[in-house]
């Protein structure tokens, strides 16, 4: 594709800037060439040279060419990309070659055992390396794609392998699928090749925006949204879902005797190299030629813990023997071939029944209602209960109790329900009524207008201190080592504890009567409180549960005062003007210093022995710092450091004036990076401008 790249650079320079009229059909075909080239681009290489209004002139330059001369119109021009009619009643194609399933294997004893039959089949050494070729295994539409003479002539679903539907109209509306490939240049005529249509999440969220914005159904996941695409009957439906084909397979070629030559390519791997140099997009990342199968093991468990950074949705990895003679030789069953296998991630998705709905009061009132579910097993881990976030989210899915629902693990940790399966209703199904007043104290509900939430806002509300006071001790605040969710609820129905005040006030002796515990534990459990009473005064605004302000709202409060009481000093203004502070945490923060009774907690507290001054780990740690190297900077972490967790390290750079980001853009000032670092390490190499460190690096440039 890069053989005339000046000559077509230059061409389309002069069209963009009138320089050049396309007035024959030889001129029509120059900007046919130049069109096609920035699409592969764009879409492809994702390098794109010109901007999209560039673009956009040349592609309205030609549609207007081939309006006026029609007779000039190129096969398969770009326009015929979005410009086809509404296909009806799509007829049934046979395969050239059947599309078989792939066995699964789901652990390393499967693949293990997959290498020991391959080499039984061969007749080869046990001990002998056998090289595997492993790629992605997308979570999409399987579609198989036929070209002849250099030109795309039909696009077929996957159907039941031995035939599908057409949708070649649909398919020619992907921009990475090229119209023309020159195939012919590897001595070809006719080529079957396959692979997957399939939405970035990029995409995906972008397209579900649009439709919310329309006033559309929104779609559950990429892969329905995909597999929908290719099916839909209009080609510009297709279109307007952003969807990718990355090809995977040679299937059939054929030269012009009609004589098969897919024994002139030697392996897999070079295979699908070969085809990506024509134009044609290929798994580029996740995509890697193995020299044994412990190897393809590794690279599988190594994807499996990235697959969240993956741009795409994938399922799997899909293993590959290399070498064609040998697929050949071992050929298939009547269900798949013995010489490939898919390595299936646990599943992320899974369908189960909504039970009930329990309501949950936060520690600040909100009430969150959590979904009881039939216990369902869902990438590793059984789920029974999920949250359903408020009543505006059981609303816009129409959840109902009784309802099947299909559940998936967000980034493979948080499960929420993605929607109900409606079509499976029986009618007995009952609607959710969200309740009106508080389950713990009955006190009616209010819903502020700028919140989803309903809250109760009776400050005594039982379940309310109860949660306080667990997120009071809890890591992210006090950090009372110890003094846990179950502890604290025995201690609150044992009258012990009413106020923050209460923790300090503990008895050891009376502790240690208590079931479960002895002297050594309640002795443990009062050093904990005891430390923490000399923890920096932003972990203790933190632990007062203020709404809004969490740990780093917590950290930007206290960089400009001496005493936490300084708080009660100051005027919403005063507060408003410290820099990332909006109008709304600044009212809360004025509202909860000008409440005697919390002043008058605060004051008991430090009678206590609790720490309300600026000591090392709030404004002073970050001034004495501010010649530091990392002072002022963004950093971001990835991959896995082996000497010191990822939150240590980030506390350490944000102890000396650094500010962590969670992703890679170009506001990041540098990357730290561990083992198996994935696409973030990628994308920083690629923006340039970000300065990348080891983990060792790091370690010397903070003792430093």
């Amino acid at each position: 594709m890069n053989e005339n790249l000046n000559e077509i650079v230059n061409f389309s320079r002069q069209v963009l800037q009138n320089e050049v009229a396309i007035n024959d059909a030889q001129k029509l075909k120059l900007l046919v060439d130049a069109i096609r080239f920035h699409e592969w681009r764009y879409y492809i290489l994702n390098e794109p040279i010109l901007s999209d209004t560039e673009y956009d002139f040349l592609f309205k330059k030609l549609e207007e060419t081939e309006k006026i001369h029609p007779s000039w119109k190129v096969i398969n021009s770009p326009t015929d990309r979005v410009g086809l009619d509404i296909t009806e009643n799509a007829r049934q194609i046979g395969h050239l070659r059947p599309m078989l399933s792939l066995a699964n294997s789901y652990n390393e004893h499967d693949l293990l055992d997959f290498d020991m039959q391959i080499k039984k089949l061969l007749k080869i050494n046990v001990e002998d390396d056998i090289e595997y070729s492993v790629e992605p295994k997308y979570d999409g539409g399987g579609i198989s794609l036929v070209y002849e003479d250099d030109q795309l002539i039909r696009g077929v679903t996957r159907g039941d392998g031995a035939s599908g539907e057409e949708i070649t109209n649909n398919v020619k509306s992907i921009r990475s699928i090229p119209l023309y490939a020159p195939f012919s240049k590897l001595g070809i005529k006719i080529i079957e090749i396959r692979g997957e249509a399939i939405i970035s999440a990029e995409n995906f969220k972008k397209v579900n925006q649009k439709r919310l914005e329309q006033g559309e159904p929104l779609f559950a996941n990429a892969r329905n949204a995909a597999t929908g695409g290719l099916r839909t009957k209009d080609p510009k439906d297709t279109e307007s879902r952003k969807m990718d084909a990355f090809i995977y397979t040679v299937s059939f070629a054929a030269d012009h005797q009609n004589n098969d030559v897919l024994d002139t390519f030697k392996t897999q791997f070079e295979t699908i190299s070969a085809i990506g140099r024509l134009g044609i997009k290929i798994p580029s990342e996740g995509r890697k030629l193995c020299r044994n199968i412990r190897e393809v093991i590794d690279f599988c468990h190594l994807w499996q813990e990235q697959r969240g950074q993956f741009p795409y949705d994938i399922d799997g990895m899909v293993i590959k023997l290399n070498r064609i003679d040998y697929q050949r030789q071992i050929g298939a069953t009547a269900h798949h071939p013995r010489w490939a296998i898919a390595f299936k991630f646990q599943a992320k998705q899974a369908a189960t029944r909504l039970l009930e709905v329990e309501y949950q009061v936060g520690k600040i009132g909100s009430i969150t209602p959590v979904g009881k579910l039939e216990p369902v097993s869902l990438a590793g881990v059984t789920i029974s209960s999920v949250s359903l976030h408020n009543e505006e989210f059981i609303k816009s899915r129409d959840l109902r109790l009784g309802d099947m629902v299909v559940v998936e693990r967000a980034g493979d940790v948080i499960p929420y329900i993605v929607k109900p399966l409606t079509d499976v209703r029986t009618g007995i199904e009952q609607e959710i009524i969200f309740p009106t007043s508080c389950p713990s104290c009955h006190t009616p509900l209010v819903r502020q207008e700028s919140e989803a939430a309903w809250r109760c806002i009776n400050p005594n509300c039982p379940e309310q201190l109860k949660q306080r006071l667990i997120f009071f001790a809890s890591k992210d605040a006090m950090d009372i080592d110890g003094f846990g969710k179950s502890i604290i609820e025995k201690f609150v129905e044992l009258g012990w504890l009413k106020s923050f005040t209460d923790i300090y006030r503990l008895k050891e002796d009376k502790i240690a009567q208590l079931e479960g515990f002895g002297k050594k534990s309640a002795e443990n459990l009062i050093a904990a409180i005891n430390k923490s009473k000399s923890n920096p005064i932003h972990r203790l605004l933190h632990a007062l549960s203020i709404h809004h302000v969490g740990k780093k709202v917590s950290k930007l409060l206290v960089e400009n005062i001496e005493s936490l009481f300084d708080l009660s000093k100051a005027s919403k203004e005063d507060i408003e003007t410290i820099k990332d502070i909006g109008p709304i945490v600044a009212q809360n923060v004025y509202n909860y210093f000008r409440e005697p009774a919390n002043i008058e907690m605060l004051r008991e507290l430090e009678s206590l022995g609790v720490n309300m001054q600026a000591i090392s780990g709030d404004r002073k740690v970050i001034s004495d710092n501010s010649n530091h190297y990392l002072y002022g900077k963004t950093i971001l972490f990835t991959g896995t450091l082996h000497r010191m967790g990822r939150k240590e390290a980030q506390e350490k750079a944000e102890a000396l004036g650094a500010k962590n980001l969670s992703a890679v853009s170009s506001n990041l000032n540098i990357l730290v990076v561990g083992e198996n670092a994935g696409s973030k390490l990628k994308k920083a190499k690629d923006l340039g401008s970000i300065e990348i460190w080891s983990e060792d690096e790091f370690l010397q440039k903070i003792e430093n």
